[in-house]
């Protein structure tokens, strides 16, 4: 058993560690390498524009919608109610600046008064 614990040897370890490190850089940089060579079909270049929200959306939502684990969908969820009253501004007005403001002023004040 090694150091940390764990079943696997510090061998295997390092092996995994390289292999995800190859991984990476042969992908980041297969785009460099081939710039416009290699072509991604039209279909996947617009479906790949709405990656970043995606990513994003399944970073936010889960905490919006969860208090301390459990899935609180009521006006006691400072988050959720923050969240969507951001959310109304920024449909509203489509300004970054107003929607963090409002989001982090009304969750601010819901967590320090209520």
């Amino acid at each position: 058993m090694n150091p940390a614990g764990s079943n696997l040897s510090v061998a295997a370890i390092w092996a995994a560690i390289i292999a995800v490190t190859l991984t990476a850089l042969v992908t980041r940089l297969s785009f460099l390498v081939l710039g416009e060579h290699a072509r991604l079909p039209p279909r996947l270049e617009s479906v790949l524009r709405y990656a970043p929200a995606c990513a994003l959306a399944a970073i936010v939502v889960p905490d919006l919608l969860t208090v301390g684990g459990q899935l609180q969908l009521d006006w006691h969820n400072h988050r959720l109610v923050a969240g969507l009253c951001a959310a109304g501004v920024m449909l509203a007005t489509r300004s970054i600046l107003w929607t963090i403001v409002v989001g982090m002023g009304l969750f601010s004040a819901l967590r320090l008064w209520l």
